[in-house]
């Protein structure tokens, strides 16, 4: 088994950093969307129906192997009524963007965060 772990960890250590970078974002957003899903008791079939999509898309966000468009990922924002994932400037947001479900609307309004002063 030993042999098994240390074939394994000097594998990971040859992938790239930009793709284990890459990886790390894909899994952490399918598993928000399926956090978000199960939060609100939805199938992925429930889901997909609500969204219009086929469930194999569903299945395929949820794999960590879909390449998320900037406007997806705004309208399952604007869906779930929550952020799927937030981005900083570098400086510390004293109050977080805010996803406003907005009637009739499939692109998300955020409100500009507030930073400390310093």
């Amino acid at each position: 088994m030993k042999q098994i772990n240390t074939n394994f960890n000097e594998l990971v250590s040859s992938v790239p950093k930009d793709i284990k970078a890459e990886l790390d974002l894909s899994f952490a957003i399918s598993n928000r969307i399926y956090q978000l899903m199960t939060e609100r008791g939805l199938t992925k079939k429930q889901f997909a129906d609500e969204l219009g999509k086929r469930p194999s898309e569903i299945t395929k966000w949820l794999s960590g192997q879909h390449n998320f468009t900037i406007r997806t990922l705004g309208q399952l924002s604007v869906f779930f009524g929550k952020n799927l994932i937030t981005v900083s400037n570098g400086r510390k947001a004293t109050k977080p963007y805010i996803v406003n479900n907005i009637e009739n609307s499939t692109v998300p309004f955020c409100a500009e965060p507030e930073f400390d002063k310093n």
